[in-house]
């Protein structure tokens, strides 16, 4: 084999190589991307999930804690402070009274209107 064959066969190896690690590293490539595109989604599915509020079980507006209040849809910290200071108020002055007979009753609470008990309904009850 004289050394200008050998020289061609060596650059046509070369190219072959060449192509062969270009066509792993598209491969590979495209893999990562198809990898982080499903955590991505995986993680923003979670993300939806976690914004959804879940209660164990229902509360009673009239003795739940300030904590409990903020976990109800539509009530944040202001509006449980609020149902909190109004139901205070009302049994001091109704002798232990309970403020809240019915969820309606928490429209009396300022900032609480009927869309909102609407939204919390189905998480609240009255003993």
């Amino acid at each position: 084999m004289n050394h200008k064959s050998y020289l061609a066969q060596q650059s046509h190896t070369d190219a072959e190589q060449s192509r062969i690690q270009s066509f792993a590293f598209v491969i590979g490539v495209s893999v990562c991307i198809c990898l982080s595109i499903a955590v991505a989604a995986s993680s923003l599915s979670q993300m939806q999930q976690s914004r959804e509020i879940k209660l164990d079980s229902r509360i009673n507006p009239n003795n739940a804690s300030l904590a409990s209040l903020v976990r109800l849809p539509g009530v944040g910290i202001s509006r449980a402070e609020a149902i909190v200071a109004y139901r205070a108020n009302f049994t001091k002055q109704n002798d232990n009274r309970p403020a809240f007979e019915t969820a309606d009753d928490l429209q009396k609470v300022k900032g609480i209107g009927p869309k909102t008990v609407q939204n919390i309904n189905q998480w609240l009850k009255f003993e």
